[in-house]
């Protein structure tokens, strides 16, 4: 699983600010999802497509049993990612190297569900594609598209969204329906309370929405301006710069009317900033998918922004809307909306400052994989799982970043670094895409530390995915390399991938011996120390395959304690799944059930969903005997763990074999009836809610 533990019911963030208006065009939108397949909402930047399509699907997911999914395509630079950003954001988690398109289409193959696809505009053909692709292979499937322009799809249902109706303005010729007036309204009790009163304030409101054309926008950027003027200075400084920039006779288009009003609002907002507010604003519009305090420092605090500057410029621009905040369990977390951002751009570039401010966020960015890689395996492993999934987004656009620069080692070295993001966190498929992307465009870089260990993160890559022959022309690749640079621990490197290809590929036992050849003191940090936790476990699996279940349990033990040394939790989980496989097999239900309960809970916090089933297969069985209800229930979440996986248990016939002797002990316990009904009752549940109870069910006597 990529992103979040929502019960695989949808994945739709809640809003920071209530939702006004729209009565007629969320009626339209349920309307027009119960007959068509690609319901596109087309208008211009700032009128409030994504903030609607967000709402509607908020009001339609009952009507969706398999949920509503938001896919957000702004960051995306390249097409060929628009099957994989998907993927992500229905967190998915199959590792294979299939397309990411067909594996997407199979999982949805037989589901209902409704997909969010957020501002397609820049990729709109490649997304028509995409959606035409799964719509095919899942009838159950409808989608909700917004773009700045049609996405030309011969499926595809257009619906455009008008301003926000402005009430009766005189000369408006609107109808009663005032929800432009209703947003500023609400906006400006929250940026100013008491400020605006009903009855002595509605014509000067009135007039502003209208001047302003009703878009959603323009009317909370102008809004958020009343802390520092009074509604009249807000009307009359508003209202003349608009006459000056857009004279009546000037434009004839009214959809043309409406972009210049919120670009003239957008940059009268920049005019009242002060000049280090809009040196600000510019230089944060380089961020993609949000920004926290530090990276803002690090990136944006050149001269004459000095680091302790910038938080409270940053607050100034939160006060006039033009940057929101969330609050986050790591801090506050900012993000510029779409045409805010686009806005700080053009003038980003108009100070020349666009190279030097991608430079420094690349670096950034590269300093954070790189010290991920460092503290990978200890006590803030969790934390630096949530920061870099956080940052997923700045991470992609960094590696861009390299992979355009004149210097290609540089990409080598952030892509490398990144193994234990790629392997650990699971972005698996978008690990691969870097990494072979990375090491193709330095193929005439003389070799390096750098290239071996993005060969080597590669093979940890293709080891994960099954792609054993891709691994073996890997380890030859890094042996040789390893050898050339005579560094003993590249070569240990090189060589677990060996003993990983042997002991996945029917040769346990001879894997045991390389692994246990290889395996030294557990010294230094980062790649070499991972290396050595890598090796021990699989060691570990290799003796459970060879069934020497005695030192298979005395390996896990060691690799548990190791890891617990180190507060490493992401191999520990692994050493807790084999404890608990080798318990089994020693009769000892009870261990069996306690080490399999504490690799899920492990596993579950990490979004580990395929590490998860492996510890919900583990302790399905421990449960049958003390406890064969809830060894039913453990089947039926199990079972829809895997469904959501889209490989049920990987195809493994010793882990499908495994199941149905569960099933049938299980069954034979409590009766059919018993048995259906609680695996029905599990398969059926919310996975978020089954594993949370799974956990807190008492360990069996």
């Amino acid at each position: 699983m990529v992103q979040g533990t929502n019960g695989r019911r949808g994945n739709l963030p809640c809003a920071s600010t209530s939702f006004v208006g729209r009565q007629r065009e969320i009626a339209a939108i349920g309307a027009l999802l119960s007959r068509e397949r690609l319901v596109t909402l087309t208008g211009a930047g700032g009128i409030g497509k994504s903030r609607l399509a967000r709402h509607a699907g908020v009001l339609q997911a009952s009507d969706f049993p398999d949920g509503v999914w938001l896919v957000e395509l702004s960051p995306l630079r390249e097409a060929s990612s628009i099957a994989l950003c998907i993927y992500e954001a229905l967190q998915l988690a199959d590792q294979s190297a299939q397309p990411a398109v067909q594996v997407v289409a199979e999982w949805l193959e037989g589901r209902k569900l409704l997909l969010l696809l957020d501002c397609c505009e820049h990729l709109h053909q490649q997304v028509a594609a995409v959606a035409e692709e799964l719509l095919t292979a899942s009838p159950g499937l409808r989608i909700l598209a917004t773009s700045r322009r049609p996405l030309e799809s011969a499926q595809e249902y257009v619906l455009p969204v008008p301003p926000l109706p402005l009430g009766s303005v005189p000369g408006a010729g609107e109808g009663p329906d005032g929800s432009a007036v209703e947003l500023f309204m609400d906006r400006a009790r929250t940026a100013a309370p008491g400020l605006i009163e009903a009855g002595r304030d509605d014509e000067d409101v009135a007039y502003i929405c209208s001047r302003l054309g009703g878009i959603p926008l323009a009317i909370e950027l102008a809004a958020a301006q009343l802390p520092e003027m009074d509604l009249n200075h807000l009307r009359w400084a508003l209202c003349t710069r608009l006459r000056t920039l857009t004279s009546p006779n000037s434009v004839q288009d009214t959809n043309e009317q409406r972009h210049l009003s919120l670009h003239t609002t957008i940059g009268w907002s920049h005019e009242l900033c002060a000049p280090l507010e809009r040196l600000l604003w510019a230089r944060v519009s380089v961020f993609s998918g949000g920004f926290d305090e530090e990276a803002a420092e690090w990136v944006c605090g050149a001269a004459p922004l000095q680091g302790e500057r910038i938080e409270p410029l940053l607050a100034a621009l939160v006060g006039k809307s033009i940057v929101q905040r969330v609050t986050t369990p790591r801090g506050p977390r900012y993000h510029l909306l779409d045409t805010v951002r686009e806005y700080g751009q053009e003038w980003l570039g108009e100070l020349g400052e666009a190279p030097a401010t991608a430079e420094r966020h690349r670096d950034y960015y590269r300093w954070l994989a790189r010290v991920g890689n460092r503290e990978w395996a200890g006590p803030d492993q969790v934390g630096w799982y949530d920061r870099l999934t956080t940052e997923y987004a700045n991470v992609c656009l960094a590696l861009e970043n390299c992979l355009a620069s004149p210097a290609p080692g540089i990409a080598l070295e952030m892509a490398g670094d990144l193994w234990f993001f790629w392997a650990g966190c699971g972005y698996i498929r978008e690990g691969r895409g870097y990494l072979e992307r990375s090491l193709a465009a330095a193929t005439n870089q003389p070799p390096g530390d750098e290239r071996f260990w993005a060969l080597w993160a590669l093979g940890i890559v293709a080891v994960t995915q099954g792609d054993f022959t891709r691994v073996e022309v890997v380890e030859d690749q890094c042996l040789l390399l390893a050898e050339q640079l005579g560094a003993p621990k590249a070569i240990t490197a090189a060589r677990f991938l060996t003993g990983a290809r042997w002991s996945a590929t029917g040769r346990p036992a001879q894997a045991v011996a390389l692994l246990e050849e290889i395996l030294g003191p557990a010294d230094g940090v980062g790649k070499p120390f991972a290396v050595h936790l890598l090796a021990l476990g699989m060691k570990t699996f290799a003796l459970l395959q060879t069934g020497d279940f005695t030192l298979a349990a005395q390996s896990a033990e060691q690799l548990r304690k190791e890891c617990e040394d180190r507060g490493e939790q992401w191999m520990r989980s692994f050493a807790l799944y084999y404890l608990s496989v080798a318990a089994m097999a020693d009769d000892n239900a009870a261990r069996a059930a306690l080490h399999a309960r504490a690799s899920l809970a492990i596993r579950w916090r990490i979004n580990d969903t395929f590490g998860a089933a492996l510890a919900l297969d583990a302790l399905a069985p421990a449960l049958v005997a003390p406890d064969p209800d809830q060894a039913a229930l453990v089947i039926g979440l199990v079972d829809a763990l895997w469904a959501s996986i889209g490989r049920s248990r990987m195809g493994s016939p010793e882990l499908l074999s495994a199941r149905e002797a569960c099933e049938t002990l299980t069954r034979r316990a409590i009766g059919d009836d018993a048995y259906t009904a609680a695996y029905r009752k599990s398969a059926q549940s919310d996975i978020d809610t089954g594993i949370s109870y799974t956990l807190s069910l008492r360990a069996p006597d």
